[in-house]
């Protein structure tokens, strides 16, 4: 079953409803070889200390990791410094493209 989370998401980005972010919490190797258009690479053992310099506190961000441990793991440390508005898109990669999100591969 898909998450409806990425079918929410998806509609965000075809309205162009701003103030959210999508963050790629894998490792680098794995974003360049193939992500989410407009994801941002913020590798999960930088999270913590570069997330609070990068984004407001109540912006919208939705994240994805290599599974759904690694997703919920980085949702639980953004939420831990203080974000209200995390949600975690379950699946990741796979589950967006199933939705027909883009995404930018090599």
């Amino acid at each position: 079953m898909i998450d409806s989370v990425a079918h929410d998401l998806k509609s965000r980005l075809e309205w162009g409803q701003p103030s959210f972010t999508i963050l790629d919490v894998r490792d680098r190797q794995s974003y360049n070889k193939a992500h989410i258009t407009g994801a941002v690479s913020l590798p999960i053992e930088d999270l913590a200390k570069r997330a609070k310099s990068s984004f407001h506190w109540q912006r919208d961000i939705y994240v994805y990791g290599e599974n759904d441990a690694q997703t919920s793991q980085a949702a639980h440390i953004l939420k831990e410094a203080g974000f209200t508005s995390v949600t975690e898109l379950k699946g990741g990669l796979a589950a967006w493209k199933t939705v027909g999100g883009a995404t930018e591969e090599i």
